[in-house]
């Protein structure tokens, strides 16, 4: 168990720091996917559910968040 979670932390290291040759947009959905999968792993463990399937319900809605989240900053400039 402790080694998953060792390996998704050092994958969400390794996504966030490869950002630099990235678009905004691409920055900000692998952001916003990263902090939701983050945050729906810890979700899952409060409530004892599957890590992997908070992480994955997490990332998808933290992905198309930063989406969101782009086109609205887009749209005010």
């Amino acid at each position: 168990m402790k080694i998953r979670q060792f390996v998704a932390a050092g994958l969400i290291v390794v996504f966030l720091s490869s950002c630099a040759g990235m678009t905004t947009r691409e920055q900000r959905v692998l952001s916003g996917g990263a902090i939701g999968a983050g945050l729906g792993t810890a979700t899952a463990a409060i409530v004892q559910g599957s890590l992997f399937t908070g992480a994955a319900i997490g990332a998808a809605a933290g992905a198309i968040g930063g989406l969101i989240y782009d086109e609205t900053q887009k749209r005010r400039r």
